[in-house]
């Protein structure tokens, strides 16, 4: 009787050892399992974080140095080029970005906001790789922008929101507009001075150009005539904002970008991007 009771006491406390290995074991997995969800919950924020930082890197800082340096991008003491692009994006982007990327420079795109919400990837690609995303508009339908300044003011806020869409990013605003057609001048002139006081009340400035590579002037466009265009204009300046168009009309300019690149490395410019100043 004493050896039964004595076998049954050693089951029973091999029966508790077992079972009571097996909880601790499922307890060290739950606590396991919990110290990778926390690991991963530290990666996940860590991540965001680091999102969120890039994200802010490329939000520019509306100061007041910042406004002073757009408004005296003529000025410098050293050969600096910007090479921007109007119109876009569109079915040359990526030509133009492939090209951008080989020759290490990055430049400024005036977006349109309609071809923005067609081709978002193109933008983001853009935003990605470095270049700066300005606003040309939503529309570039001249009599539909300029019929008011409040116009104007309407048509920089939904070609923003579509560039904000278009990168994933809720904050980001250019701050900077360019004027189908120039900021000054033409039948739309006085028009064109209201808005520029009502964009500037909104934090908003605007910046044109003073060389350009042609490709405005006529679609009768061709290498030679590009760098011809581009001499002319930029002949005795230091710092030269440069007018071309993101356009399959103005494939020309995609075609070239290369030697038009080259050309103004060899005579001692070097490139930036309105995140420069």
């Amino acid at each position: 009787m004493l050896i039964l009771i004595i076998t049954f006491a050693l089951i029973l406390i091999s029966l508790t050892t077992i079972e009571v290995t097996k909880i601790l074991k499922e307890a060290n997995f739950v606590k396991e399992y919990q110290n990778q969800l926390v690991t991963l919950k530290e990666q996940e924020e860590l991540k965001l974080r680091k999102i969120e930082q890039a994200k802010e890197e490329k939000r520019v800082k509306y100061t007041e140095n910042w406004i002073q340096n757009v408004n005296h991008i003529y000025s410098s003491d050293k050969k600096r080029a910007f090479l921007t692009f109007d119109d876009g994006p569109s079915n040359v982007t990526p030509m133009i970005l492939d090209t951008l990327k080989k020759e290490n420079v990055k430049a400024t795109f005036f977006v349109l906001g309609k071809m923005v919400e067609q081709k978002p990837d193109m933008v983001k690609r853009m935003y990605d790789e470095g270049h700066f995303i300005a606003n040309h508009g939503y529309s570039h339908v001249y009599d539909s922008i300029y019929s008011s300044k409040e116009a104007v003011l309407d048509e920089f806020n939904k070609c923003n929101i579509a560039v904000q869409n278009a990168i994933g990013d809720e904050k980001y605003n250019s701050h900077l507009f360019r004027f189908p057609g120039g900021s000054s001048g033409g039948k739309y002139a006085d028009l064109k001075l209201q808005a520029k006081e009502l964009l500037k009340q909104n934090g908003i400035e605007s910046v044109d150009w003073n060389a350009l590579n042609g490709d405005a002037e006529t679609n009768n466009l061709s290498l030679e005539f590009e760098l011809q265009r581009l001499e002319e204009t930029t002949k005795g300046k230091q710092s030269v904002v440069i007018l071309m168009h993101d356009s399959p009309l103005k494939k020309v300019t995609a075609d070239s970008l290369s030697q038009i690149i080259a050309y103004l490395r060899n005579n001692g410019y070097e490139f930036t991007n309105f995140y420069d100043i």
